[in-house]
């Protein structure tokens, strides 16, 4: 009996981190302040009895050009706040646009980032089911719904387009090297010259 308790108390341990972690996220979490980017909203189903119908999606301030990803069977209605976009919602049509349990969708977003590295940005996300049911997914980052969330990095000096780091010797013009060698060859030949004329006076 004290075995069996000790195993159903290890897998319920086992299985709380994963309905914990399956919240409604942003894809990657961290991004290049300033310029556009790729963001996915990923929407998981923590639901065994009803499907995902509609994802709202509230943006921070500061976004201003945002373009969205088709997805089969859902559709989308971008609201502007004055020149920002600032809210997307996403309706799904009951057949191809549902999200069942077990599965997610991921919406993709691609958007121009507010040059405010060290800042982290909140997206207030609603959740519906066909049930009725809606999870507010707009409460802190400790919290048991908590919003979405990415953070703006500084530029990475060192990613792909990025230039490449110089060597010290780069700002050395090439003629002085060819130059080097060219006096460093005449040396070379000059002393050969003088070791053959003192074989010859010694002969």
């Amino acid at each position: 009996m004290k075995k069996t308790i000790a195993m159903t108390a290890s897998v319920a341990a086992l299985a709380l981190p994963a309905t914990a972690g399956a919240h409604v996220t942003l894809q990657p979490s961290e991004v290049p302040a300033g310029g556009f980017t790729r963001l996915d909203v990923r929407v998981p189903n923590e639901r065994d009895n009803a499907a995902t119908t509609k994802v709202d999606l509230q943006l921070p301030p500061g976004f201003e050009s945002v373009s969205y990803e088709p997805a089969p069977g859902w559709g989308v209605k971008v609201t502007r706040r004055g020149k920002d976009v600032g809210r997307i919602t996403w309706t799904g049509d009951g057949r191809t646009g549902i999200i069942e349990p077990g599965e997610f969708q991921d919406f993709g977003l691609s958007l121009a980032v507010p040059d405010r590295p060290g800042e982290a940005l909140t997206f207030k996300a609603l959740q519906t089911y066909d049930s009725g049911e809606v999870v507010r997914w707009i409460g802190a980052p400790d919290s048991d719904e908590p919003a979405p969330q990415v953070r703006l990095a500084g530029a990475e000096a060192s990613g792909p387009g990025a230039p490449a780091p110089a060597d010290e010797d780069d700002g050395a013009p090439v003629w002085l090297a060819v130059a080097a060698l060219a006096l460093g060859a005449l040396g070379l030949l000059a002393g050969a010259a003088g070791l053959l004329a003192g074989r010859r006076r010694a002969a």
